[in-house]
């Protein structure tokens, strides 16, 4: 317990991996992950949820016949849906149960930090979500490369989101296993080869019309999960919250100061820096951003936003509640410690919390549901960042560096296909690789380039039109090396994954250092840009300023 209170008090890569909006529950977030007993109930509702995705996607592949299909579903999802599917691309198990974890163990911080990466999503809304539709058709390099030099810029944003599609897979497997091994008593590599296994077969077969189905279903049980845990668990408070705080300040060592923030804000530096990270990050995710493309149009763009941002802000009220419910519930019962010590070692480790509060209040039919939906929101996020590193190898890359434009669409669907299984392989391996290794900084790195390579360029792109290629490239390439350097050279990597005394980099967040540098670069290098191209460059911003208000030319939605 004591272990587990200090790697959740610790702020950057470690605390980061617990909540981040991908399964990055590696060892700083597990702690030392022990095997459970066979989850019987868990694997038959999650076997279930197999053959219920596995038909999803038998339907879909006979509607994923062109490249439109593969990459967006044809462009045909409502906004409604695609706000779920968001949602489910975002909310993770690392959420419920990291989230939960925290605020058992340290109260309203956890709370202040939902919020940090919460922010995030009217970013999203106000500035990108509309221009993102009209611009854009498959990738976000789309709308980067629109004006500017078309093989030099999308070579740049297909690097910059395979980076972040990798470490985020590496992240999401290792996360995997250990969670397997933790709720369903399974192996470790059992769990790498079928989440594996699915999200080739969702991804290669489906597409992005499988995709989101899958994402959709996995939203609609984490939310009738949480919530049948929440209400059953705030019952025995008479639906009354200071009833509920007033007993939970009563039982925890924090008394009333559980209420109050406490060690997250101790380091405003990094606070501030993770702060940034996780609002812009959110705005340069390549599988978040892929999604705008699927709806019919902008107004539905900004509907999907604005469904997800309900859809997430309500589940991390569910969580708060769990986790001030579970200091009671579970903090006061001698049968979830090793031992029956009371405020011990709980049994599984500190991330158990949400489980053990399910159990506690529902049994172990509502214990199987919760652990097969925590398995489940693996499959859906992993889906998603594969179908964002196929599409920018096929799309960016083969279709348009390599080809120039010229590859017929059932040679890119078949370079999107191989691309697929090829990640899926490369991810399994590398789950195997970084079993035992320390893999939290690959979150804070993924974040960190997504803000500080992607964000920049994208949002200048958009809305100024002084940005050149030279510009596009110096912003996207200084804030991809800068955000990889600071990561590796601080704690996350030097001490802790090199073993090196002392880090060279005081912080484990990039993005307040990395971000600032990709805009001044980019900013500057335009400026000082005065060649032909950058003036047909800038003339040309006119044009896409008309297509991005108004959506004349925008890619259509496919007939189905």
């Amino acid at each position: 317990m004591t272990h587990a209170l200090k790697l959740s008090s610790r702020l950057g890569a470690g605390l980061l991996a617990l909540s981040v909006p991908a399964l990055a529950l590696a060892k700083p977030a597990l702690g030392e992950v022990e095997r459970q007993p066979l989850n019987l109930h868990a694997i038959a509702m999650f076997f279930v949820f197999v053959l219920l995705t596995l038909g999803i996607t038998y339907w879909a592949a006979s509607r994923t016949k062109s490249t439109a299909d593969f990459y967006t579903a044809g462009g045909g999802i409502t906004g409604g849906q695609n706000g779920l599917a968001i949602a489910g691309d975002y909310m993770s198990a690392a959420t419920l149960l990291g989230l939960t974890a925290m605020l058992y163990m340290q109260g309203v911080d956890a709370y202040i930090y939902m919020v940090a990466f919460f922010v995030g999503w009217p970013v999203i809304l106000f500035l990108m979500a509309e221009r993102l539709r009209n611009l854009g058709k498959f990738t976000f390099a789309d709308i980067t490369s629109y004006r500017l030099n078309q093989g030099k810029v999308r070579t740049m944003a297909a690097i910059s989101s395979l980076i972040v599609v990798c470490f985020y897979l590496v992240a999401q497997m290792v996360g995997a296993g250990q969670l397997i091994k933790l709720l369903f008593g399974l192996d470790y590599n059992i769990a790498l080869f079928v989440v594996g296994a699915l999200m080739m077969v969702y991804v290669t077969f489906g597409g992005m019309v499988a995709t989101t189905w899958v994402q959709i279903i996995k939203a609609c049980m984490l939310l009738i999960g949480g919530t049948a845990v929440m209400l059953l668990a705030f019952s025995q408070f008479g639906f009354s919250f200071q009833e509920l705080t007033n007993r939970a300040m009563e039982v925890h060592k924090l008394g009333t100061r559980l209420l109050a923030p406490g060690s997250l804000l101790a380091d405003p530096v990094t606070a501030l820096s993770m702060a940034l990270g996780l609002m812009f990050g959110i705005a340069g995710l390549p599988h978040i951003l892929m999604r705008f493309f699927t709806v019919t149009d902008a107004k539905e763009a900004r509907k999907s936003v604005f469904y997800a941002s309900g859809i997430i802000g309500y589940f991390f009220n569910v969580i708060a509640i769990m986790g001030l419910c579970s200091i009671v519930i579970v903090g006061t019962d001698p049968s979830f410690f090793e031992g029956g010590d009371v405020g011990g070692k709980v049994i599984g480790g500190g991330n158990m919390i949400a489980m053990h509060l399910a159990q506690a209040v529902g049994g172990n039919l509502l214990l199987g549901f919760l652990s097969a939906v925590a398995f489940a929101t693996i499959l859906a996020v992993v889906a998603g960042l594969a179908l964002a590193g196929a599409s920018a190898i096929s799309h960016d890359l083969y279709a348009r560096v390599i080809k120039k434009g010229t590859a017929s669409e059932k040679d890119e669907l078949r370079v999107s296909k191989f691309s697929t299984i090829g990640l899926g392989i490369v991810a399994i391996l590398l789950g195997i690789l970084f079993e035992r290794m320390n893999v939290a900084f690959m979150v804070a790195l993924a974040f960190g380039v997504a803000a500080s390579a992607n964000f920049p360029v994208l949002v200048l792109s958009m809305y100024w039109k002084d940005l050149t290629t030279r510009g596009a490239l110096a912003g996207g390439y200084l804030g991809l090396l800068s955000a990889v350097s600071f990561v590796v050279l601080s704690k996350s990597v030097w001490v802790d994954v090199l073993g090196f005394a002392e880090p060279l980099f005081p912080y484990t967040q990039p993005a307040l250092f990395s971000m600032p540098l990709a805009f001044l670069s980019a900013i500057v290098v335009s400026l000082l840009d005065n060649s032909a191209e950058a003036q047909r460059e800038r003339e040309a911003f006119g044009d896409q300023y008309v297509r991005a208000q108004t959506g004349v030319g925008a890619a259509s939605a496919a007939v189905h």
